[in-house]
């Protein structure tokens, strides 16, 4: 393949194996072959519609065979993906739909009145079997370093911004990471992660670089139980997650749902804690947790663990295409073992943000062909990343550095918890102070003096917190990510 755009990967893909039941959903297997045909009609409904090269069109849907029937239609007819997930409200909708100059938007029915409440005039696609009506079209001819896919931040310190991805940084992330993941024989994927979100998007694309028919277990979004019932009854060789999946599936009974064929989970968009990392695995033997990190700013994936060479409570090794530095807080290199500011080079890297917006003042900007991530971490001897947490989250407290993560995942080690969220409170004394929200596991008590005393013992005298709240959910951004900003509103 000469030209490494979007379009020509599905078709390349489609082409290479033997028609083979590709997605399960809902009960019913669909084919691959009748999946590609579905794809090549929907393209050549776009174009009748007057979807043009470099077009952007919105997609707001719930997980279904039609979301990535959606995107290589709309990535063969020239277009720019937009993906938006399915969670946000009507003003964020509109926001993206405006700022990004969407053409049009394809959505699911039980969306369709976000869609409308967010009142902007374009045409609106609730049924994709009107796309689907058309004759087959093959990928018109795109060049790589094209604008590909706009994916919209998620907006917790502002509004939302627009990152752009090419064809190329997305074609070279999904290779590079298919490579990195890939087992062959383990061929059967529980997918429940949003396709929406980045990591769901690069999930899309690094199936069609694989190398044996690949076969996915849809679900329409995540329920631990049905998770469970789903891996189980089909058999399933592995999943993708995030840390808020895994703290719910900790909730369950899970010894009593053995899964002999899972070998292992890859986990994303949210460091997981280490305790939380060893009590899955130590109920759930046989299954191993494969963590990984990137940023959308990165086409969604920076580092990963490979199977066999795991190093429990890093993130991984960098994909082929990118080089990690840590920098001090004045730019400078700084030596193995340190902890300072992740940063990324590679030609992977976003082609900036849509509708040249300011740099970003929390450092996340392009600066030339490095990221400066606003995230905090190290590297060890061998290459293998670790993230410590979050530049914006640090709190200080008498003029200590406490990072919200050790906290949570000092709390997030007690039995009956089943997640924590940190944050600092102004204090005029000590400039800000700890404070912990805490959800339980169903029917457990625990006093918060019980909890504030364990997180003593585990991160010291100046790290635990010294108020601790109770919460019916630790609240999650639209992305499953834990959202401190909510978190925030509620100190009062």
């Amino acid at each position: 393949m000469t030209e490494q755009t979007l379009g020509r990967l599905a078709e390349e893909s489609w082409s290479r194996f033997d028609d083979h039941d590709s997605v399960y959903y809902e009960g019913v297997w669909h084919r691959s072959h009748a999946l590609a045909a579905r794809a090549r009609r929907m393209c050549g409904g776009f174009a009748e519609a007057g979807i043009r090269p470099g077009d952007r069109v919105a997609v707001m849907m719930a997980n279904s065979p039609e979301v990535p029937i959606v995107y290589q239609a709309l990535w063969a007819a020239g277009a720019v993906v937009t993906p938006v997930v399915f969670l946000v409200g009507p003003e964020e909708l509109r926001h993206v739909l405006l700022d990004s100059g969407a053409r049009a938007i394809v959505t699911s029915p039980e969306l369709a009145d976000t869609v409308r409440a967010a009142n902007v005039d374009l045409p609106m696609y609730v049924d994709t079997s009107e796309l689907e009506r058309a004759a087959e079209r093959g990928p018109v001819a795109r060049d790589p370093d094209d604008l590909a896919a706009l994916l919209y931040t998620g907006g917790t310190t502002g509004r939302a911004k627009g990152v752009m991805l090419s064809h190329h940084g997305l074609w070279h992330v999904a290779k590079d990471a298919f490579e990195l993941s890939h087992q062959k024989g383990k061929d059967r994927a529980l997918v429940p992660v949003p396709l929406s979100h980045a990591y769901g998007l690069i999930i899309t694309i690094a199936s069609l670089h694989a190398t044996e028919p690949q076969q996915a277990v849809l679900m329409r979004w995540f329920e631990p139980g049905a998770f469970l019932e789903l891996a189980a009854g089909q058999r399933v060789h592995y999943a993708t997650v995030v840390p808020s999946m895994i703290h719910l599936l900790l909730a369950e009974p899970l010894e009593q749902h053995p899964l002999p064929d899972l070998a292992y989970l890859t986990c994303g968009a949210a460091p997981l804690g280490r305790q939380t990392l060893e009590e899955f695995e130590r109920r759930m033997p046989g299954v191993q947790i494969l963590e990984g990190y990137g940023l959308t700013e990165t086409s969604a994936v920076t580092t990963f663990n490979p199977p066999g060479r795991r190093r429990a409570g890093s993130v991984g090794l960098p994909l082929a295409g990118y080089t990690i530095t840590i920098r001090d807080g004045d730019g400078e290199p700084m030596e193995t073992g340190d902890v300072g500011e992740i940063c990324v080079t590679g030609d992977s890297l976003m082609l900036g943000y849509w509708g040249e917006h300011e740099p970003d003042p929390e450092g996340t900007a392009l600066a030339g062909k490095e990221l400066r991530t606003g995230d905090i971490g190290c590297v060890d001897d061998d290459g293998y990343l670790y993230i410590v947490d979050r530049k914006k989250d640090l709190i200080i407290r008498g003029g200590f550095n406490v990072f919200p993560r050790d906290v949570e995942d000092a709390l997030n080690g007690h039995p009956d918890v089943v997640a924590s969220g940190v944050v600092g409170r102004p204090d005029p004394r000590l400039g800000e102070e700890v404070v912990a929200f805490v959800q339980l596991k169903p029917g457990a008590e625990v006093p918060a003096e019980e909890l504030i005393e364990w997180a003593r013992d585990r991160v010291g005298r100046v790290k635990y917190p010294r108020e601790v709240r109770f919460v019916e959910s630790v609240p999650l951004t639209s992305v499953l990510k834990l959202d401190r900003k909510a978190l925030r509103s509620l100190l009062g």
